[in-house]
């Protein structure tokens, strides 16, 4: 068996787009995907312009829009009342980071970089999962189920949210959040009595629960996603999250999010985990990359992206610490890739979990809130200059965090107004 550059652990979306990049910078790059064929599980994803920046380098992006959706708002609702909380203009939104905000089934996207793959010649292995790593004298190996054993010069650990390759790093556990996912895809055709605006990314969010709906395929599907706190997780029940639940979290929404639940698969559902953030993914040659380094919750729609803007670049600094003869100075690789994208991860990771605390309140709390956001003018980037331009190569790229605003300052709103 010949030994590639590299050899990523996890045919996913963090997986395939890690191998592309790399491939494309000339190295040789096997893939293993423990299951019996490459594919992924689930429904729509949203692309901030800090992704289709990198798509568009790739050279994808139009045929990442041909699968998918450009949206021309993003509006946030209240769930309770339907009330308009804030709006993006996405139009705009891609004047200012010159890329647009897309929309895309999760297994278009995974297709999409499947395909490009196979194009750049990357070696696709299925049936292959991996239950050990360990570094080598000349890289790093990894072993299968099987006992079959595979070396490369560098392995990336792209092996989702029970990574075992994190184990070389830190012995810790997902973090359950007691919020469960539901999703559901729909044809258009099939809403008649339900007119939907398509141009529209939209989040109703409410006491304990949320609701997102937006276009995808070209606008011939409906993708939608309940999220709701169980209180079973709560309790401490193992089988939180059914389908009563689901119910039961939505009845007192407005009538535009009830409408909505009908459509959602009831047969499965997406607990919501995450891990707390680590500052060091690298062990001797073997590196964590996507969900295996930094899980999120997906209350910032950052999780694929990060994943993709991980391979971005470790990619761009191998390619800067090539010498002349073709030799890879990977331990400088390594180092610049750990310098800059766990700090980055981190924050998104935090923030996330701060975002999701701050759609889901109830009360007074709820109240400020919408003050809050109401205030915010449509084309105030504050929020999103942080994590909506170009991906940092180097720690001194990465822009300043967004300013945190008390909710009680929504008390000023109310005296000054």
């Amino acid at each position: 068996m010949n030994t590639p550059d590299v050899i990523v652990v996890g045919g996913g979306i963090g997986g395939l787009s890690a191998a592309f990049a790399l491939t494309r910078k000339g190295l040789t790059v096997r893939v293993l995907e423990r299951s019996a064929e490459f594919g992924e599980v689930g429904a729509g994803l949203q692309l901030a312009p800090n992704c289709t920046r990198i798509l568009n380098e790739y050279g994808l992006l139009d045929e990442a829009k041909s699968l998918g959706v450009v949206p021309t708002s993003m509006v946030m609702r209240d769930a309770v009342d339907a009330s308009e909380l804030t709006k993006l203009d996405l139009t705009d939104l891609e004047r200012r980071y010159g890329f647009p905000y897309l929309v895309i089934h999760r297994s278009d996207l995974h297709g999409l970089f499947l395909r490009a793959c196979e194009r750049a010649g990357v070696e696709l292995v299925t049936d292959a999962k991996a239950v050990s790593y360990e570094n080598s004298d000349t890289g790093a190996q990894v072993r299968l189920s099987s006992g079959e054993v595979h070396e490369a010069g560098v392995v990336i650990a792209a092996d989702g949210l029970h990574s075992v390759a994190r184990k070389l790093l830190i012995d810790d556990e997902p973090v359950s959040s007691a919020y469960v996912a539901y999703r559901g895809t729909v044809p258009v055709a099939d809403l008649a009595d339900r007119p939907v605006d398509l141009s529209e990314v939209v989040v109703y969010v409410g006491p304990g629960h949320h609701f997102v709906h937006y276009g995808l395929r070209g606008g011939e599907m409906l993708n939608q996603v309940a999220v709701f706190e169980s209180p079973k997780a709560i309790a401490g029940e193992e089988d939180w999250g059914t389908p009563d639940e689901l119910d039961a979290a939505f009845a007192d929404s407005c009538s535009e999010v009830r409408e909505g639940i009908p459509f959602m698969w009831r047969d499965k559902w997406w607990r919501m985990y995450d891990r707390d953030p680590i500052m060091t993914w690298v062990s001797g040659r073997i590196a964590l990359l996507g969900d295996a380094a930094h899980p999120p919750l997906q209350y910032m729609a950052q999780g694929a992206i990060m994943a993709i803007e991980d391979g971005w670049v470790l990619a761009e600094h191998v390619a800067r610490l090539r010498s002349a003869d073709g030799v890879i100075d990977w331990d400088a690789a390594l180092a610049a890739y750990e310098a800059v994208r766990p700090e980055h991860c981190r924050r998104v990771l935090t923030t996330a979990r701060v975002w999701g605390e701050l759609w889901h309140l109830d009360g007074e709390e709820r109240q400020q809130r919408n003050l809050l956001l109401r205030a915010r003018g449509t084309q105030d980037y504050t929020y999103t200059d942080w994590i909506y331009g170009p991906t940092a190569l180097v720690p001194e790229d990465e822009p300043p965090l967004y300013p945190i605003v008390p909710l009680a300052s929504a008390a000023e709103l109310v005296v000054n107004g």
